[in-house]
């Protein structure tokens, strides 16, 4: 059985944990290791002063032996089984063991070289001793003798005082971890609050309670919401249209059905009230489909979708011998729908085409997110008020443009879909000039 995937607060905290765990574990070694090392030191040194204490205290008499004048200054030397024990040696010889020597057997031998200092670790008879040695030349009437000086402390001693230490640092560590984890949780529903407005938000669209998430959110977000907000105005767009679409078609039909009722043995009229219905089917439902602008459209090269196009329109006006020029940015490419684009440049250029004694041009440039498009003719154009009425009739889907079909309303009915208004004006050539701006895609 498949499980359900981890919710992004138990993968934070699953990941904060562990990354709190690991850090509490290396820091408390880090610590730990580090504070037995300063007592390891610190031992080292005492052991150091206690042996230079006992060098200072004892003798070596004409005989050979080694003796202290009285009971050692160092107390524990004295007392038995103290866990602190010493000893002289001359060529591994014991010349003088203290008394605190009884049962234990520290390894307490070695021959050192004179001024030679040796602190080691060492395990006899399962138990773990700290032992520091030092070589000394001892000078007599009789000669100098090589005598090594050796002290040794029990390692449950160190022990002992690293312990304790390690009991406070694991429990300070431990409520650390504790008080890390709580703080983590606590800022983790503060910084994921957000997301928890946006599938809020989103719930309230679903039931209808607020039509779009709005403002408000953190900057990381703002991508996401915005991208959300436009494609539910994409698809409030879209639904709009249809209802549009289905009401202008459901006007447009009234008149020729009424006609058609009274023009029943009249085969003229009914023919042509038929293509009069017809005519406003094909053009209410390429307005219906009509995509529109969304943030969510992949980048089209409009250059390829255009090379089809206008090798189609020359092979179609090709006894015009027409010149047909496309002047657009390299690589400029929009935010669109290719079924959009072809709706629109089919319908304008073809106009174009039809209308133009020779030539034919569209240009355009990048200016800012959009790409400001241009298309020129050299045909015998529009007059102002023509204008004028042409641009404002071309928002209305049930009414038609004499001569022009309905290439024109569709066309700028596309444009308005993607925020923009298909402009008509005079070109350089006295022809027609139709003006507007596509949504440009960024980068190559």
């Amino acid at each position: 059985m498949k499980l359900a995937p981890l919710s992004l607060n138990a993968r934070s905290m699953l990941g904060g944990a562990l990354v709190i765990g690991i850090f509490v574990l290396l820091t408390g070694v880090a610590l730990e290791r580090a504070f037995e090392g300063a007592a390891r030191a610190a031992l080292e040194e005492r052991l150091r002063g206690q042996l230079f204490l006992l060098m200072g205290e004892g003798e070596v008499t004409p005989d050979g032996r080694f003796e202290l004048p009285g009971p050692s200054a160092i107390e524990r030397l004295n007392q038995p089984d103290s866990g602190l024990y010493a000893a002289v040696y001359e060529q591994g010889e014991a010349l003088w063991v203290s008394p605190s020597v009884l049962a234990a057997e520290p390894p307490l031998r070695a021959r050192l070289a004179t001024g030679e200092w040796r602190f080691t670790e060492q395990w006899a008879d399962g138990q773990r001793w700290l032992v520091l040695g030092f070589g000394v030349e001892w000078q007599l009437e009789s000669g100098a003798r090589a005598l090594s000086f050796s002290i040794a402390e029990h390692g449950e001693l160190l022990a002992a005082q690293i312990q304790p230490y390690r009991r406070v640092l694991w429990r300070w560590l431990g409520g650390m971890a504790v008080l890390l984890l709580a703080t983590q949780l606590l800022v983790l529903r503060w910084g994921l609050r957000p997301l928890r407005r946006v599938a809020r938000d989103v719930g309230e669209i679903e039931a209808g309670r607020r039509e779009s998430l709005g403002g408000g959110y953190p900057r990381e977000l703002r991508p996401l919401t915005g991208n959300l907000d436009a494609l539910l105005r994409h698809e409030r767009m879209q639904q709009q249209r249809h209802r549009d679409a289905l009401a202008d078609l459901a006007h447009s039909l009234k008149t020729p059905l009424a006609v058609l009722q009274g023009s029943r043995d009249e085969p003229e009229a009914v023919e042509e009230q038929v293509a009069r219905m017809r005519r406003s089917i094909d053009y209410q439902l390429q307005r219906a489909a009509t995509a529109g602008r969304s943030a969510f459209h992949t980048p089209l090269s409009l250059e390829e979708a255009l090379r089809g196009l206008c090798a189609a329109l020359e092979k179609v006006y090709a006894e015009r011998a027409l010149t047909l020029e496309l002047a657009l940015p390299p690589g400029a490419r929009v935010l669109a729908d290719a079924g959009d684009m072809t709706e629109l440049f089919g319908n304008l250029l073809d106009n174009a085409c039809k209308w133009a004694r020779a030539r034919v041009r569209l240009s355009g440039r990048a200016e800012g997110g959009w790409l400001m498009l241009r298309l020129d003719d050299d045909g015998p154009g529009f007059g102002a008020g023509e204008s004028e009425r042409l641009r404002r009739r071309g928002v209305r889907g049930d009414e038609r443009v004499p001569g022009q079909g309905i290439g024109l309303a569709v066309a700028d009915q596309i444009v308005r879909a993607y925020g923009a208004e298909l402009r008509i004006g005079a070109s350089d050539w006295g022809g027609a000039r139709l003006s507007f701006r596509l949504p440009r895609a960024a980068g190559p």
